[in-house]
């Protein structure tokens, strides 16, 4: 089943599969991605991640902390296709890598563990795959674990992940006894020794023949309820799908995402690649079945289409140091680029030179003449492209939209130890902020800390280790500060602010008058309404980042290029709120009169009076302090349970459910980030070591003693 190909071909595009591989932490994403590769022939020594010797997991702190935290591409050949795999990372903490890879991935393998089914991590890398329309296919690993129950996850991915679950595997075996299953698809069973190794294919086994046939009729059933084509072979006579129906419509159904295509194995026992290969390159979609891609020029949108032909664009999602020097890692959408070629950023306005083009495998390069569209790879020699640049030909311009980076939600302070390594240190972190977009470097104003912001404790860990062992200064650190946030819980109305600013020469006029209220509630003002033709009216605009402004200014008094420049300039003053210089946030701002002045009125008066007005108004309204807080996910044994939630509550958190799984308990609790520093080793302790915890981003809630008080005078 394996085939090979010379790195240096060229594929067909419908041939090539850019694929990641999707899960919640401990899932067995490396393992899965460890066993394809060996099962395609790639490598022919199978790497564990408790040894430390997966190709993937190459970074020293990976292979010390088990766990993916870099995302890292790998390729492999199979039946004639050129799979681009990407290993994603499944911790919370590093969700920016799993959004910059997303982006540029045409296709997803979900690992699911076949204890647990959905768990919180997985549920989000799932909606991460939806914003960004990505197909995918379930892989529900572990079946050889005690307590390892196929329905009961697929169950889990119908209730909490909602696409209709296309289940084409049945087990042959369970937990120890598992060895095997039966292809619903093909009706053939698929049988692995002991040792893993190539599957042995046979017929049915008797003992499963009636289930097999329900479950093939299930199947059928739920294919032939959602997809026309199969519908009216089913409902002809004899009243079933044939295989080659049952395939396409699955297909169908993956590309459109109205279905999930379910398989089953053990990825560490290496049962089930061969299987999951095969649905991968029958059932994602390659290079040609996605939409063109999207960008703009000039302000007007264009598209490229997947053409070796057509005009070179690229998307750059990972930048990396190495000891040979910096590498891009890009994604190819049309195209041909060769060593020597010269590219354009549109952003930067910077021309750069291609000195050579790599296809990637984790930390090993192989290199190559050329790349095309639907290539992932990357390249040496530029200097200046950071993740999310657009890289196109000069002669056609064209701008990509880049990968959403999250906004940071902890904050450390770091500072060399010895004074005369400050510069190193800067150095060090221009270029951890450089290769992770999620990394955010300031100085503070008034105190003058360098400070470093990141997406949680271990993110901030990690990115202090990296300074460390890359030979960068030794650092202090200092205790990690939460994101706070401001916000509106009584508001003002009729607020008048008047810009009066008179020089020797034209002047500046601007008369506002605002209302401010929290955004949760109506204010029972009108808003925009919709023309026949489908188009506001203009009094209602943007609601975004947890602001929403809107004008009922009538007669003209308030041009409407001026209503603009006072909704920038109250977008200005969300940077700082009155109780702490905190942004705010969950505010609705109303235009509801003013007036200008025949000479001296301007957009930048306008965007003046809306930036100081705001502020006063806030200084007017009762403001709230808000603090992150996190949906945090607690498995422990049940003799724990009466400590952990004793700790939860200690740290200020609202249990929101339990459940019983495997002989543990599993605790679910909305908890203030602030309170889960240093709680992984709080409940080792408790737990002797069986407990774990998860923990992903769940919004703001009001910070203790946070009761609405007016702010302070200014």
């Amino acid at each position: 089943m394996r085939a090979e190909l010379h790195p240096n071909s060229v594929n067909p595009l419908a041939v090539v599969r850019n694929l990641g591989i999707l899960a919640h932490v401990d899932a067995g994403k490396t393992t899965v991605t460890e066993r394809i590769l060996f099962a395609a022939g790639t490598i022919h020594k199978r790497g564990e991640v408790h040894d430390g010797t997966t190709v993937t997991d190459f970074d020293p702190q990976e292979r010390d902390r088990g766990i993916t935290i870099f995302a890292a591409a790998v390729s492999c050949a199979w039946n004639g296709h050129r799979v681009n795999l990407i290993d994603t990372p499944g911790h919370v903490d590093f969700a920016d890598e799993v959004e910059r890879s997303l982006r540029v991935l045409d296709g997803a393998i979900a690992v699911f563990d076949a204890v647990a089914g959905v768990e919180p991590q997985s549920e989000s890398v799932w909606r991460q795959a939806d914003r960004h329309g990505v197909p995918r296919i379930a892989f529900v690993n572990k079946l050889d674990r005690a307590g390892a129950d196929l329905d009961r996850a697929v169950e889990s991915i119908r209730g909490r992940l909602h696409p209709a679950p296309l289940v084409v595997h049945l087990p042959i075996g369970s937990e120890d006894g598992f060895t095997g299953v039966v292809d619903l698809v093909r009706m053939r069973a698929l049988v692995w020794a002991d040792d893993g190794g190539t599957a042995l294919e046979g017929p049915v086994p008797q003992e499963l023949g009636e289930t097999a046939d329900r479950r093939r009729r299930a199947l059928e059933e739920t294919v032939a309820a959602l997809h026309p084509a199969a519908l009216e072979e089913f409902c002809a006579p004899p009243g079933r799908l044939s295989d080659a129906t049952l395939a396409g419509a699955l297909r169908d159904l993956t590309l459109t995402g109205e279905g999930v295509v379910v398989l089953c194995g053990s990825a560490y026992r290496n049962r089930g690649m061969e299987p999951l290969l095969d649905a991968a390159v029958a059932y994602l979609p390659s290079p040609l079945d996605v939409p063109a891609v999207r960008g703009t020029h000039r302000g007007a949108e264009q598209r490229r289409a997947a053409d070796p032909e057509g005009p070179f664009a690229a998307l750059a999602f990972k930048v990396t140091a190495t000891a040979t020097g910096r590498l891009t890692h890009v994604r190819i959408y049309s195209g041909t680029i060769e060593k020597g070629d010269t590219v354009w950023d549109p952003v930067t306005r910077r021309t750069e030179r291609v000195a050579r083009i790599l296809r990637v495998m984790a930390d090993r390069h192989q290199p190559l003449d050329r790349a095309v569209a639907g290539d992932i790879v990357a390249v040496v020699g530029l200097k200046s492209a950071r993740p999310g640049a657009t890289l196109c030909a000069p002669d056609a311009p064209l701008l990509l939209e880049p990968p959403v980076v999250a906004e940071p939600v902890v904050s450390v302070a770091v500072e060399a130890r010895r004074r005369t390594d400050t510069d190193r240190l800067a150095q060090a972190l221009a270029r951890l902020a450089e290769e992770d977009p999620s990394l955010v470097v300031r100085t503070d104003a008034e105190t003058g800390q360098t400070v470093l912001s990141g997406m949680g404790e271990l993110h901030l860990e990690v990115a202090v280790e990296r300074i460390r062992r890359d030979g960068g200064p030794e650092v202090t650190v200092g205790r990690p500060r939460v994101a706070l946030r401001e916000t509106v819980a009584h508001g003002v109305t009729g607020f008048v602010h008047r810009h009066v600013h008179q020089t020797g020469g034209a002047g500046q006029f601007a008369h506002v008058v605002l209302d401010v209220e929290p955004l949760g509630q109506e204010s029972g003002l009108e808003g925009g309404r919709e023309d026949a033709d489908g188009r506001g009216d203009g009094r209602e605009r943007g609601r975004e980042g947890g602001f929403e402004f809107r004008s009922t200014v009538v007669g003209g008094r308030v041009p409407q290029e001026y209503v603009r420049a006072v909704e920038a300039g109250c977008r200005d003053a969300l940077a700082e709120g009155p109780l702490g210089g905190h942004p705010v946030t969950g505010l609705r701002v109303t235009l509801t009169d003013g007036s200008t002045h025949v000479k001296d009125s301007s957009d930048t008066a306008f965007r003046t009076a809306g930036r100081l007005g705001l502020r006063e108004a806030l200084r007017a309204c009762a403001m709230t302090l808000l603090e992150p807080v996190a949906e945090v996910t607690v498995t422990v044994p049940e003799d724990a349970v009466g400590g952990v939630l004793g700790d939860l509550a200690a740290r200020r958190g609202r249990v929101t459910g339990s459940a019983a799984r495997g002989g543990a308990a599993v605790l679910t609790a909305t908890v203030p980030l602030a309170e889960l520093f240093g709680y992984a080793t709080r409940l080792r302790g408790r737990t002797q070591g069986r407990g774990t915890f998860t923990a992903r981003p769940a919004g703001h809630a009001p910070a203790p003693a946070a009761t609405p008080v007016a702010a302070p005078a200014r």
